[in-house]
């Protein structure tokens, strides 16, 4: 950590940022991707971000480091769209880390919705956020070009959550395998790839997304599918109902923002993927780590199987999923 913080300091100075003086130098929790720093600097603070080679999972899983750049480059290209919907980024560090200006008083959504604090209003917003992004960049050329991370989002999507679970379940493999090549082949607008309730913060002005490591040019539905996920997850960690209607919010709020294709053609993507997603945070390689209770997983694990086998549209999986076994 000494030798870290040392050279993310000298990075800062060579950026600019910070002057030759004593820097307090705040770890933060940076999940299983990366390491994650606030800084106090003349300007007021700001948080430090560098991508790990390792991520922190028990699995084998290592992903290339040029992540950090292509983040850089989701959050500048969302803040185009609405500049409330992204911290700024202030510097581009070496090692592809960089440095954004911090947010006060932003709690995480997901200590939100942890705490029991669930609204379907945000859940709303967090929705057609989203979709503005991807209906600013549908069919753009210049995004494809400026997103060229297919392997990256390979490595950090498509092989850990669909093709190691479909290695490991004979029955659902063919459904899995299709459903990842489908994913990969699609070329519609720029994803973020990691719309998680941990990567959002709750504004006075509404969400604002952070963590856009796996961004990539490719299939809208997977962001989609991918929040949605974690809210249907949390409905049956905490046997809340008020996070199945935050989620049947997010999915209408989007739906809303479609304007770049038939929502008849998307919605049914995001299902597939939705159901793939709720199977691989139990069986995949990065399981959901709050989901630790036999009775909570099997919940999970038995209707997801199960909509693999019969596949629904997102918003219709969402009024259907059980938060319990009664």
């Amino acid at each position: 950590m000494a030798m870290a913080g040392a050279d993310i300091i000298a990075d800062l100075r060579g950026a600019g940022l910070v002057g030759e003086g004593e820097v307090a130098l705040e770890p933060l929790t940076g999940g299983v991707s990366c390491d994650v720093w606030k800084v106090e600097t003349p300007s007021g603070p700001v948080v430090v971000k560098r991508p790990l080679g390792q991520l922190r999972v028990a699995a084998e899983w290592h992903a290339p480091v040029e992540r950090g750049a292509s983040e850089v480059r989701w959050l500048k290209r969302a803040r185009s769209v609405d500049p409330r919907m992204a911290p700024e980024v202030l510097a581009e560090l070496p090692g592809y880390g960089f440095a954004m200006r911090f947010l006060p008083d932003c709690p995480v959504w997901k200590d939100e919705l942890t705490a029991g604090r669930v609204n379907a209003d945000f859940a709303a917003g967090v929705g057609a956020r989203i979709a503005a992004v991807h209906a600013a960049t549908a069919n753009s050329a210049a995004d494809r070009t400026a997103f060229p991370t297919d392997a990256m989002f390979r490595a950090l999507r498509v092989d850990p959550f669909l093709l190691h679970v479909a290695d490991r379940d004979a029955e659902l493999a063919p459904v899995l395998r299709a459903l990842a090549d489908d994913l990969s082949a699609r070329k519609i607008a720029l994803v973020h790839g990691d719309v998680s309730p941990k990567n959002i913060l709750v504004a006075a002005d509404g969400p604002v997304f952070l963590d856009a490591e796996c961004a990539v040019y490719g299939d809208p539905a997977f962001d989609l599918a991918f929040c949605t996920t974690h809210l249907l997850l949390k409905a049956v960690w905490l046997a809340d109902a008020r996070l199945n209607t935050a989620a049947a919010t997010l999915v209408a709020a989007y739906r809303s923002g479609i304007d770049w294709e038939d929502p008849a053609d998307l919605l049914p993507r995001a299902g597939k993927l939705t159901a793939a997603l709720l199977l691989a945070r139990v069986e995949g390689k990065s399981p959901a780590p709050y989901l630790t209770d036999p009775d909570h997983k099997r919940i999970v694990r038995d209707q997801a199987r199960a909509l693999l086998l019969d596949l629904a549209p997102v918003d219709a999986l969402v009024a259907h999923w059980k938060r319990t076994s009664a």
